[in-house]
Parts: C-alpha cells; sequence; structure tokens
C-alpha cells in the first residue's frame, strides 16, 4: 500500500508557526500541529531548524515529505521567514520569497493560491494576539531549479514553484491504489448526484470551484480518464463535465485515454489533424506541428487570428472538444456491456492563465447547470 504525505502548503504553514513561535518564546519546536482544513484533521509535521535572525525576525526550516507520491519536491527544503509589524492592512501577510513562483498574468503576483492562503492564515491567526500582526515570507531555495522540471510555466508560472492544491493530503496520483482511491471517491458521489465534474489535476480543482461548482460534485481523475468514465458510466451517472487544461484534455480527441506523457503524447499531431480538416495553410500547419507545446500552438493560432481577423483559435478548438465528447461516447459504449450508454459527456477546456479557452455544446449547457 503506497504511503501519503502532505502537500507543500503544508509544509510551509508548519514552518511558518515554528517562526511565530520562536518570536513569541525564544525557544526552538521540533515538531508543530497544523490543522489541515481540508480534510478536517490535525497532523504534526517535523521542524529542522529554527533561529531567530532579530528581535522581530526569525527562521524556520522543514523538509517536503509528499509520501510515495513520485513527487520532485519530495525531501526539499521550506522556509518560513516570519516578523512582527504595525500598521495597517491585514492581520497575517503572506509573501511569496526566493523559489516562488510568480504569475505572469497577475503582474508578478506570488503563485500562492486559495488553499495555502486560507491554510497559512487560518493556523497562524489563531496564535495571534487581537493587535498582533506578523508578515510571512515563505522561501524555496530549490524553486527556481525545480520548476525548470514541471509544468507552471505553461500556466503562466516562471521564476519558481507554486502553492498549489485544494487539500493538505499528498497522494500518489499514478499508482494502482490511487484509481481505487478515486474510483471510490466517484462511487460515493455517485450516490449523491447524477452530473459530475472530472479534473485532471489541480489547476482544474481550484477552477472549477472558483466558477462556483459545488467541490461535493467535483472528482478527481489524474491521468485516469478511461477507467473513470467507465465507472461513472456503471454506477449510472447521467452527465459528465470534463473541465482540463487543454494540452491535457485535447489527447481524448486522438482516443488516448490515459493521459500521462509517459504512456501517450499525440498533442501536435491531433491539433496539426483539426487545423488541416479546417483549411489552416501549409505553412501554418508546419508551425503548429513543430511547436514545442500545445501552448505554444495556441499561440501562433492566436497571433494569425490577431493578425487577419481570423478565427482560428474558437473553429480549432470548437472542433476538438466536440470530437472529445464524441470520443468519450464511443470509449464508454465500447466498454458497456448493454453497447449503448445513456452519459451525456461535455468539455471545458481553459489555458494557461487559467480561462476558459472553449466550451462543447454539451459543455456549455451542464456548465450553465452546475454554475
Amino acid at each position: 500500500m503506497s504511503r501519503s504525505g502532505y502537500t507543500l502548503p503544508v509544509f510551509a504553514c508548519a514552518a511558518a508557526v515554528a517562526a511565530l513561535h520562536w518570536l513569541r518564546h525564544n525557544q526552538p519546536l521540533t515538531v508543530t500541529s497544523i490543522d489541515l482544513i481540508q480534510p478536517a484533521e490535525i497532523v504534526d509535521i517535523p521542524i529542522q531548524q529554527v533561529a531567530g535572525i532579530s528581535e522581530n525576525q526569525a527562521l524556520a526550516i522543514t523538509r517536503s515529505d509528499p509520501g510515495d507520491n513520485l513527487d520532485l519536491t519530495k525531501n526539499t527544503p521550506i522556509w518560513a521567514m516570519v516578523e512582527w509589524y504595525e500598521g495597517n492592512g491585514e492581520t497575517v501577510i503572506i509573501q511569496g520569497g526566493e523559489g516562488i513562483g510568480k504569475q505572469l498574468n497577475g503582474e508578478g503576483k506570488a503563485a500562492i493560491y486559495g488553499y495555502a492562503q486560507k491554510l497559512l492564515t487560518e493556523n497562524l491567526q489563531r496564535l495571534l494576539a487581537p493587535t498582533e500582526k506578523i508578515k510571512v515570507t515563505i522561501i524555496l531555495p530549490e524553486g527556481r531549479s525545480l520548476a525548470v522540471r514541471t509544468s507552471n510555466s505553461a500556466f503562466g508560472v516562471v521564476e519558481g514553484l507554486s502553492l498549489l492544491g485544494t487539500t493538505g493530503i499528498s497522494q500518489p496520483l499514478s499508482t494502482p491504489e490511487q484509481l481505487t482511491a478515486f474510483l471510490a471517491d466517484l462511487a460515493d458521489k455517485a450516490r449523491q448526484f447524477t452530473t459530475l465534474v472530472f479534473c485532471i489535476g489541480e489547476n482544474g480543482l481550484d477552477l472549477a470551484q472558483k466558477l462556483g461548482i459545488n467541490p461535493a460534485q467535483i472528482v478527481k481523475t489524474a491521468n485516469w480518464l478511461g477507467p473513470m468514465l467507465v465507472a461513472a458510466d456503471i454506477l449510472g451517472i447521467k452527465e459528465i463535465l470534463l473541465f482540463g487544461y487543454h494540452g491535457k484534455l485535447l489527447k481524448l480527441a486522438g482516443g488516448i485515454f490515459h493521459t500521462h506523457h509517459h504512456l501517450a503524447d499525440g498533442r501536435r499531431e491531433i491539433l496539426t489533424a483539426h487545423c488541416s480538416m479546417l483549411g489552416l495553410r501549409s505553412p501554418d500547419l508546419q508551425a503548429i506541428f513543430h511547436s514545442s507545446t500545445a501552448e505554444a500552438a495556441l499561440k501562433h493560432l492566436r497571433s494569425l487570428d490577431h493578425a487577419t481577423g481570423s478565427h482560428w483559435v474558437n473553429q480549432v478548438y470548437n472542433s476538438i472538444a466536440e470530437t472529445i465528447d464524441t470520443r468519450c461516447q464511443e470509449y464508454m459504449n465500447s466498454h458497456n456491456e448493454q453497447g449503448k450508454t445513456i452519459v451525456a459527456c461535455g468539455s471545458v477546456l481553459f489555458d494557461r492563465d487559467r480561462q476558459i479557452l472553449i466550451k462543447s455544446k454539451i459543455g456549455c449547457m451542464l456548465l450553465e447547470k452546475l454554475c
């Protein structure tokens, strides 16, 4: 059985709590207790080092432990510097230091997202007197070098890692045990709802909730879309909204139902095929085919639209979204012993700025129903 661990925000929070404890008591902690909030659970996180920097500043260090997850942040150090401050503003101000990514579409704002903000704020506020205020700076010394091995730049995050997630528990996403956990979650939600939203990763989960979709109707699939679709059909789900990054979901338009890049890719071939069917000129087809990423191909189509007043982005991605819906129906039909599924499947694809790029016809209808 694979061992679960905790997400980066949890370790950042633990370090901040330890630094605050030093400021107040001038004593190091070896372990801090953190309320994960999601799930509602108190966990103990070991602290590696704590030191006072000045009378008003302290620094604490933890190391990431995501469990048996194949996570590149495993054992990376997380620093939190906490300082007292006076003046107007929030009780807890959270800043990103070295190694925390910057959001290109947020004027360089630190990539510290909703769950991390809430986790830090709620755990730290409980330790403060009504008149006390602190400034917290999270530092990932190895963040800049680790970021080049992630897809962060595809989502407009540069110069470091993001503190992203909707939960404190880090689960292995590619193991059979994790698929079992996802299927159990699906079965539980199928008893409550006939319409569900499938999200591959954390960006989709975060964005779906920001749009107002009920978290209880959201199911995380990671790369296991094929078996999750088949299970949803068997469980009697009537409607499924696939909600994800276009660079992942477009694989389904090519019949690829396990989306991990180590198993199959084909994104540029799928994009090029749809562009060709719609009549894109040969030089532009070459550019699409040789694009290094799906985001680069999208950028080329957008530049064409801007220069010529055309609508290639809408045409190409509408074609892809409708094909995704069709391929999902065919996939479920092929695995249904009765030979015909009654599940309506729709798609919503977003870009690296976490802006909705396209909605299929069914996807549009389901999104309006869910929000």
